[in-house]
């Protein structure tokens, strides 16, 4: 593995592309620590202290994709969820709307006006959830059962307006470098970036382990050896596939021969990836950030009982039910077997043993 990596570095070309990445996710860890205007930074370290361990459910879950980015209040603290978002959003709507579906289908110039439409789409979300953001700080909810009164020492309306505007702009920032990276770096921009803040808290997350008293070394070599198994299933899952076997005829045109070769179909496992639990935390997001903006008792209490901590049975039962619900229905939207079933019978390809058309798309 150090071969391979020490031999990239002799590629100039390669070179150039991975020190390119590292600079633009180094920038995007810089961002992660630079508070918003507004914010006393003092008193939002006490509340961190404060909160510890204790923060969880949907808050630690966007903290933990915005590389710690949300609690501590910073430019980038909503992270590359809203362009995640806006992105599932924009699939979804390719089902109900005809123009949209007409842009899939016209190729690379019909994709440039879908992602167009997404950053679009993806401002108009942060501005929405950075407010939310502000009115969470404002009530003192951000942190459940921890003390926020200072935090936000003028919460006047030219002062929201700003942390509302730095904010969205972060967000638009984030959305360009995760492009960069996919335009001149190595791989996918925005699932680095994602990798890069989850990866963040890792080293501060195992030293605590290693403090801990007693067997805390025991614990911490347990916790790499599950997490190791961890990856390899996930990987063995990601990867996995049935592959239906595909047959071209063969075509004359003019002088030339075209078809006559064989290819597969690639059927994932898991088909729909992580789209399902991201969608399926932001919905389930929506009850605290209601009852933040409602400010009743009684909903402010139903909403910390089920919904804050994210550990109550009804909780976990919903967001299986949501991301099973959310898995199917976005495999149905992202592979269409009779879409799949046309194109192979335009270009003259069928499945042995397996009729065109129809008989294809229910096989």
């Amino acid at each position: 593995m150090l071969r391979a990596f020490t031999n990239a570095f002799k590629i100039p070309d390669l070179r150039g592309k991975i020190l390119f990445t590292l600079a633009i996710i180094a920038v995007y860890r810089l961002g992660a620590f630079i508070p918003i205007p507004g914010v006393d930074f003092a008193v939002l370290q006490d509340v961190l202290r404060q909160a510890g361990e204790n923060s969880g459910g949907i808050q630690a879950l966007l903290n933990m994709f915005s590389g710690g980015a949300f609690a501590q209040l910073a430019v980038f603290a909503l992270g590359i969820m809203p362009y995640i978002t806006s992105s599932i959003i924009m699939q979804l709507l390719t089902v109900v709307i005809p123009k949209l579906e007409e842009w899939q289908k016209e190729g690379e110039t019909g994709t440039k006006k879908i992602t167009q439409w997404t950053r679009y789409l993806t401002v108009v979300l942060a501005i929405l959830q950075s407010t939310a953001l502000i009115v969470l700080i404002e009530s003192g909810n951000l942190q459940p059962g921890i003390d926020m009164t200072g935090v936000l020492p003028d919460p006047s309306i030219p002062i929201k307006a700003l942390m509302i505007l730095t904010l969205t702009a972060g967000t638009a920032f984030i959305m360009w470098l995760g492009e960069l990276i996919t335009q001149r770096g190595i791989g996918n921009g925005m699932s680095l970036m994602i990798f890069a803040g989850i990866v963040a808290s890792l080293p501060s997350q195992g030293a605590a382990i290693l403090r801990r008293e007693p067997g805390g070394e025991m614990l911490f070599v347990a916790m790499c050896l599950v997490s190791l198994l961890l990856i390899v299933g996930v990987v063995f899952v990601e990867q996995g596939q049935r592959r239906i076997p595909v047959q071209y005829a063969k075509r004359q045109v003019g002088r030339r021969t075209y078809g006559g070769t064989s290819t597969y179909i690639p059927l994932k496992v898991n088909q729909s990836g992580v789209i399902p639990i991201i969608f399926a935390s932001s919905l389930l997001y929506l009850p605290t950030l209601g009852a933040s903006i409602i400010n009743r008792p009684s909903v402010t209490a139903f909403v910390q009982r089920y919904f804050e901590t994210g550990t109550h049975p009804a909780y976990v039962a919903l967001f299986f039910a949501l991301v099973v619900f959310f898995a199917y229905f976005y495999t149905s939207i992202t592979f269409n077997p009779i879409d799949v079933a046309d194109n192979m019978k335009k270009y003259g390809g069928f499945i042995p043993g397996i009729r065109p058309g129809r008989p294809t798309a229910e096989y």
